[in-house]
């Protein structure tokens, strides 16, 4: 009943004011030795049930040798002259920095050097640093931002590291450990925001100031450019690092997803750049400046539709004029197909294309007084997308794959619009006799929802194969089809149907598709997943006894939110580092950075769109739930552990039997090494095998 009342009260009671009745609360406490008593029984527990099975040790073996095996793909970056790559394998689990010759990466063994040792460093230091990235100075990359966290949070520490000596610079720039934003402006000077004491920082705890810092004086000498308000998100001050003219930018960002961008000029004042506050910056070439619009734009002289990308000429805010009549446009959306991403590649744009949820990379080259757009062939039925542009040359990095091909990496160039296959995927599961489909379901209000599976060619439509459904639907985040070793070695190759679901809240038909299922309109996500679901068992694919569901983050607040509504359509439940009580949300580490996309739980109209999904008070005693396995982080500093713990917690007061895994580093991609990756998907998928077979 102490739920049932709490959820009453809710809809006139401020959250803050609820907290003293929440009988968890307690858990939010993140390092409290009750706090951690409770997750230790609870890992136990969950170790205890899954460890023991027969699958997990050969489930264990198989993902431990994927993520650790040396024939894996790099992911790699190129910086000046070398091809850069983050490794981690099982004689290295936290990692090495290392580099090579493009030359030799394109041959079958590459000779790599080691640039940093992060286990050595550990070693040395005594703290479990976890890698985070490098912000080098172009075009040579000598001189680079290292971001390292202990326990592998979002705040960071920052050192500066010189690649040519391969040491951390004696003396260079140190930013103490906090969430931080830098950027380099030349070799002796750095942008920074980050924690400089009382007030500035905002409530989500990202910087709300700014400096210009030069060598070799104090970070407490830095001079402040810019200064948000106490209620903004977040501010940022940056270099666009192209050839030429280097324009500086400074922004104010009031919202998630709403932001004042301005230009610096000659003289150090600034000139407010007037695009719509949603309007997404993109990227520069030479003095104009790319935006993704957010909704629709009207100048004197034509409409720009919602989606579309436009270049802006920065000399006419460098000259005082704030008219828009300079727009030009580079690409507008169709019916289904819609911008994703923006890369600069010398002289050239690399767009990020969704048609119809399937990848196609175009190049933009400005052509008289137009833009025109020429696709680069890479594959066609999966994803094909550049995942890295070179600023002072035409060359770029791409992939395609989709569900059952492994990633090829391309070296492209932009100017001759051709690319050459660099390196593959190894063959990690057996895709043999599988297929993937692509299929629509009819959501509540009638939206046609399209959606994914993958399984064996021929399979029997009687309901009876264990199916595992993947969504997220939130911030523009789009699923896209990818190839993912672990879930095909531990899932497809081992008879599951695999489902990925393309449900409004994400970014798969363009900003409109996210805008109708935000704040008030939120629970069209949850709507869409469902109808999914429903499918799947119309069409005898599966049944709610063999269907599980999984998501994490907002994904998480996604399965928690439907297994409350349809305990009855789903046989497990994977919730991994998710937002679940949403009547406190925005108090808790960086929630208070989303409220653009929920809504303010303090305001009581927007708490009454929020508290009927809210998971945390939609748990009903005597209903039948889901044995719902959540996992976390100890050192999440993003989404907060109180979370899952809480959720945890009250399921099992009120009968509910759940599984529960807190990792104690790993911070919110739940693991810091491949061991521990290995070891919590292992237990994820025999907890899936056990529940939907």
């Amino acid at each position: 009943m102490l739920f049932k009342t709490l959820t009453l009260l809710a809809l006139t009671f401020s959250p803050a004011a609820l907290a003293a009745e929440d009988p968890f609360l307690w858990l939010e406490e993140v390092d409290s030795a009750r706090s951690l008593d409770w997750v230790k029984s609870k890992n136990t527990a969950t170790l205890g049930k899954l460890e023991g099975r027969a699958l997990y040790p050969v489930l264990e073996k198989e993902l431990r040798e994927i993520l650790t095996s040396n024939s894996r793909l790099p992911a790699i970056s190129l910086q000046g002259e070398y091809v850069y790559n983050f490794w981690q394998d099982s004689r290295n689990p936290r990692g090495l920095w290392r580099r090579t010759s493009l030359a030799s990466y394109k041959t079958a063994a590459p000779v790599w050097e080691t640039v940093l040792d992060v286990d050595a460093l550990d070693k040395a230091e005594g703290v479990n640093w976890v890698w985070k990235a490098a912000s080098c100075l172009e075009p040579a990359a000598t001189l680079c931002l290292i971001s390292l966290s202990r326990g592998g949070g979002d705040a960071v520490e920052i050192r500066e590291f010189n690649t040519a000596t391969k040491t951390f610079v004696a003396g260079g720039f140190l930013v103490p450990e906090a969430k931080s934003d830098v950027s380099w402006v030349d070799q002796d000077t750095i942008l920074v925001g980050t924690d400089f004491g009382p007030g500035s920082m905002s409530k989500a705890g990202y910087p709300l100031i700014a400096k210009r810092w030069k060598r070799g004086t104090a970070l407490s000498e830095a001079v402040e450019v810019i200064h948000g308000q106490p209620d903004d998100m977040t501010v940022s001050a940056f270099v666009s690092q192209q050839p030429g003219w280097q324009p500086e930018f400074r922004v104010r960002y009031m919202s998630f997803f709403e932001s004042e961008i301005s230009l610096v000029l000659a003289d150090g004042k600034t000139a407010r750049l007037p695009l719509p506050t949603d309007a997404a910056f993109q990227t520069t070439i030479g003095s104009k400046a790319f935006f993704l619009l957010q909704s629709e734009l009207k100048t004197s002289k034509r409409t720009f539709a919602i989606g579309s990308l436009v270049a802006y000429p920065l000399l006419r805010a460098a000259e005082g004029e704030a008219s828009l009549d300079g727009l030009e446009l580079v690409f507008a959306p169709t019916q289904k197909r819609f911008l994703s991403e923006v890369y600069r590649s010398g002289n050239y744009l690399l767009l990020n294309v969704l048609d119809n949820v399937r990848g196609k990379l175009l190049r933009a080259q400005r052509l008289g007084n137009g833009w025109q757009l020429k696709e680069i062939a890479m594959g066609e039925n999966g994803m094909a997308e550049a995942s890295a542009g070179d600023a002072y040359n035409d060359t770029f990095l791409a992939t395609y794959m989709d569900f059952l091909t492994p990633t090829t990496q391309f070296l492209g160039s932009t100017s001759k619009l051709k690319v050459e296959a660099l390196k593959s995927s190894p063959v990690f599961f057996d895709a043999a006799g599988k297929e993937t489909h692509q299929y629509e379901a009819t959501s509540k209000d009638g939206t046609k929802v399209p959606y994914f599976v993958t399984h064996k060619k021929d399979l029997a439509l009687d309901g009876s194969h264990p199916t595992l459904l993947y969504g997220y639907g939130g911030f523009k985040v789009s699923m896209t089809p990818w190839y993912s070793p672990g879930a095909g070695k531990a899932w497809l190759e081992k008879g599951g149907v695999f489902v990925v679901a393309n449900i409004r809240g994400g970014g798969e038909f363009g900003p409109a598709w996210h805008e109708a299922a935000r704040n008030a309109n939120k629970q069209r996500s949850y709507d869409d997943f469902i109808a999914i679901a429903e499918d799947l068992v119309r069409r005898k694919i599966t049944s709610p006894a063999h269907l599980g569901i999984q998501g994490g983050s907002n994904g998480g607040l996604l399965v928690g939110a439907v297994a409350m509504q349809r305990p009855d359509l789903f046989n497990a439940v994977l919730c991994e580092v998710p937002l679940l009580d949403m009547m406190r949300y925005h108090l808790l580490l960086a929630g208070n950075s989303w409220i653009d996309e929920f809504g303010n739980p303090d305001i009581a109209e927007e708490r009454s769109w929020i508290l009927p999904y809210s998971p945390y008070q939609n748990v009903r005693a005597g209903v039948k739930y889901p044995e719902i396995f959540f996992t976390t982080s100890t050192r999440d500093d993003r989404v907060h552990p109180g979370h899952a713990r809480k959720m945890a917690a009250l399921l099992e007061s009120m009968g509910s039997t759940v599984y529960y895994f807190e990792n104690m580093e790993g911070g919110h991609g739940g693991s810091s090494t491949p061991e521990q990756r290995a070891k919590i998907l292992a237990l994820e998928y025999s907890y899936l095998w056990e529940k939907l077979l």
